[in-house]
């Protein structure tokens, strides 16, 4: 049975083209979510007449959808085709299984460390069309193993891209926001990292995640919250890094907002994910805040850990903790195999910030340019051109992870 769906709904930043769902949209949403617990009664069932059933329901509609639309929900083909495989194997139908794992795939499937340990696979895992099929999909499904591909960086990398700068607290729009939402009070007077972390909680409080809309035109703390709470409405991931990380920059500290993409060469995976990065004059290193999840990282000794830390112990299979009450909502645990060695495993393979953090730095305005740096591991398969131009973005390549994430 395959829940990394739902899993990944808790963590997912994808961004959705439109700022409002249509109300033809509500529908399609409500058919596939109805359609999807009714492929799981059936799977509990083992009744594939019903799953059968249920599938031409499901087809019919999907298949009569736009490409651009087809592709949002994909990810609902590729998991009832999924069930569908683990009701025939459990009834050892081997030659259906294996049929109904093909068209998973075909849906977009790639999740390959789930299929490796999917007990309900059990029945066909020793079959050679099993093997070859879930043989290939580890170069696009097995995030850990994709990731460790591409843990080399070249600190020598002599590409120019600018320097990264952060807003001054004296900003008119930072003196606003800490003081507006009594930021002094919120962060309180303890320590440094207390204070970081106070800041991160108050956040992932404040705000709900929802990674299934756009956030509001205007992208800056202030605005954003006003609407949150007007609208009664959630922010994606990246727009509660933005939050975050203008109430970091009101407060003193360095910080960005971080987006990590998978490296995804097959251009199947919508979904990323952005957290912040804030840097500690305590600690004389940058620390992982993700207001998503309310998460913070640290090694086996409790040492507080940042992204490119938490990457390198990845890939070279050293421990990692999350802080306990890392949550989603508050209506979900955080899970460290589902969140670090999945989810941000699949993610920490490009990263990409904006070369300068400030406030409002991604409202769209005429004539305004936003530049951002990507880091590129050496095995990433588009290297070129060094610097490209999107719409109002230019955006530079390095392979120079110290430069990256050189201390402000």
């Amino acid at each position: 049975m395959n829940y990394r769906y739902l899993a990944l709904l808790i963590f997912m930043g994808v961004m959705i083209n439109s700022c409002h769902i249509e109300t033809s949209e509500k529908q399609l949403d409500s058919f596939f979510i109805r359609q999807d617990s009714l492929f799981v009664k059936a799977y509990e069932q083992r009744d594939v007449i019903k799953y059968d059933h249920l599938m031409t329901e499901f087809l019919a509609k999907y298949q009569a959808l736009s490409p651009l639309v087809k592709k949002r929900y994909s990810n609902d083909a590729a998991n009832a085709w999924y069930n569908f495989c683990c009701t025939y194997s459990l009834l050892n139908d081997k030659a259906k299984a294996l049929d109904c794992l093909n068209k998973s795939i075909a849906a977009g499937y790639f999740d390959y460390a789930h299929l490796q340990s999917d007990k309900d696979l059990d029945n066909i895992r020793n079959e050679p069309e099993y093997t070859s099929v879930v043989g290939a999909l580890q170069k696009v499904g097995d995030f850990l193993y994709i990731l460790k591909k591409g843990a080399s960086y070249n600190d020598n990398d002599k590409r120019d891209f600018p320097v990264f700068t952060y807003q001054k607290s004296d900003d008119s729009n930072l003196k606003a926001l800490r003081s507006g939402f009594h930021l002094d009070s919120v962060a309180g007077s303890g320590d440094e990292f207390t204070r970081i972390k106070n800041l991160l909680h108050w956040v992932h409080n404040l705000i709900p995640h929802d990674g299934n809309h756009d956030n509001p035109v205007v992208k800056n703390a202030m605005s954003m919250i006003a609407e949150c709470k007007k609208g009664n409405r959630g922010l994606n991931c990246r727009g509660l890094a933005t939050v975050l990380n203008e109430c970091y920059l009101s407060m003193g500290f360095k910080s960005r907002f971080v987006t990590c993409l998978p490296k995804d060469s097959l251009k199947i995976d919508n979904d990323c994910h952005v957290i912040n990065v804030v840097f500690s004059d305590s600690f004389k290193k940058w620390l992982w805040m993700d207001p998503t999840n309310d998460t913070w990282v640290s090694d086996e000794k409790g040492n507080l850990l940042g992204i490119e830390e938490v990457r390198e112990r990845l890939t070279g299979n050293l421990p990692l903790a999350i802080n306990p009450d890392a949550n989603w909502n508050h209506r979900s645990t955080v899970v460290i195999s589902d969140y670090l060695y999945r989810y941000m495993a699949k993610n920490l393979y490009i990263l990409e910030c904006p070369v300068n953090s400030q406030y409002n730095s991604e409202t769209d305005e005429p004539g305004k340019v936003v530049r951002y740096v990507e880091l590129l591991p050496l095995d990433y398969f588009n290297q070129l051109p060094d610097k490209r131009e999107v719409g109002n973005m230019v955006i530079y390549k390095t392979n120079n992870s110290g430069k990256f994430w050189e201390m402000p």
